[in-house]
């Protein structure tokens, strides 16, 4: 057995799975999916609002089996999580987004595809045995979006999730001093200093793949520095990965886009809204005829100082009673009683994006399995001690699931990690 599955079999937490995929996969490529915006204040206190978050615990019970399953926007699931649009993921692994597309339909869960993908949306769609979502930024404009929601119309996908938080790129810092996007500009149209400097740029990050040698044979055989082939202008030409910051500066969502995404999409079909942070918002999404709601601050990426997404439902959701829209959230969650805690607000499922990067990071399908499968020992665990059998179960018994922390400060929290 190679090195790295047995590393990728033993690992016990997704903590270590990231850990795995920080050895196999350069900085340049790895921090762009740690990082968070800013001083990253809302990205940590997505973890640590989880971490200072308490559940009962019940004794002398006793029973058979736990329930995972759960239904979203009228599909079934068998686990209470999908996988959260992860833009770049290929950069991991080769035919990245493929490649998750596979485990969940093996876990019986659902597929979110970034428009900021490497992989062929029909790939994608191909590779499952379950539903897959796609998510749309307006990157290129509408007619370039239109095209977008009409291969994935045709692709088979059963829901459009619309990102309505990136109106610009966030600022993140650290990964962006790394220059990125410097390293990866095109020689095209440069002139011979110019070519010279981009030169020794990209040569300044070789050091750190040459000691990666699994990752860069990998990414080499896979065909390099990927384009946005979901992004497709009227000749036909991909949108460059160089494009990205510009293209997203220029794809801000406003709510009367969602009469012509929705009547392109067909009226009938799940339209979910990502990037709500009051329930302001999610009435006007549902007003505006959205399916569903996707409670999220963008895993910290985008504005830095906003609350974490856990405290945005735990503030948003009791005004929501009424509603019958669907909700979800991503952001700060690592284990399986994260999941539990976040079902007891009542939502349907929750979204993982970052423990998808370390299981796709540490080694594609054997590490994303290896992910879920921890996932699910975690929080059929969690379920047994509150003494809960199914998903119903938390989300009906709510507040009684969780306790008040009466722990002063964080210093008996664990080292952030990612």
């Amino acid at each position: 057995m190679p090195k790295q599955n047995k590393l990728i079999e033993d690992a016990i937490t997704t903590e270590d799975l990231w850990r795995i995929m920080l050895k196999r996969v350069p900085p340049i490529v790895s921090e762009y999916f740690r990082g968070g915006a800013d001083s990253e204040t809302t990205m940590r206190g997505n973890v640590k609002a989880f971490q200072q978050s308490a559940t009962t615990a019940k004794g002398a019970i006793k029973f058979d089996k736990v329930d995972l399953t759960t239904n979203t926007m009228g599909q079934k699931l068998n686990v209470p999580w999908y996988i959260s649009p992860v833009g770049s993921l290929r950069s991991l692994y080769p035919m990245a987004d493929a490649v998750a597309s596979k485990v969940a339909g093996e876990y019986g869960t659902i597929m979110a595809q970034s428009t900021l993908s490497g992989t062929p949306m029909e790939e994608v769609t191909k590779a499952s045995k379950g539903a897959c979502w796609y998510q749309l930024y307006l990157c290129g404009g509408k007619e370039t979006a239109l095209r977008s929601i009409n291969r994935a119309n045709e692709a088979g996908f059963t829901g459009l999730i619309l990102t309505i938080d990136t109106g610009v790129s966030g600022l993140r810092a650290l990964h962006q001093r790394m220059n990125p996007m410097q390293v990866a500009k095109p020689f095209t149209g440069l002139g011979l200093v110019e070519a010279i400097r981009l030169i020794f740029k990209k040569i300044s990050v070789a050091p750190q793949m040459v000691t990666r040698l699994p990752w860069l044979i990998d990414h080499t055989i896979d065909g390099g520095l990927m384009e946005f082939v979901n992004v497709v202008d009227e000749n036909g030409s991909a949108m460059p990965y160089a494009d990205i910051g510009e293209q997203l500066s220029s794809s801000a969502v406003t709510w009367d886009d969602l009469n012509w995404i929705k009547q392109a999409w067909g009226n009938e079909k799940p339209l979910i809204i990502k990037g709500i942070h009051c329930s302001y918002d999610a009435k006007k999404a549902e007003d505006y005829g959205a399916s569903g709601v996707i409670w999220s601050n963008h895993g910290g990426r985008q504005q830095d100082r906003v609350p974490p997404t856990l405290h945005i439902v735990e503030q948003e959701m009791p005004h929501m009673a009424n509603s019958s829209l669907d909700f979800m959230m991503d952001g700060g969650i690592r284990n399986g009683t994260d999941i539990l805690i976040a079902l007891s607000y009542g939502l349907k499922a929750v979204g993982i994006g970052r423990v998808t990067a370390a299981g796709i990071g540490a080694g594609g399908a054997l590490g994303l399995r290896r992910a879920f499968d921890i996932l699910d020992s975690d929080l059929r665990r969690a379920m047994r001690l509150v003494g809960l059998q199914n998903i119903s179960e938390i989300q009906e018994m709510g507040s009684e699931v969780r306790r008040k922390n009466l722990l002063i400060g964080d210093s008996h929290l664990p080292e952030f990690v990612y």
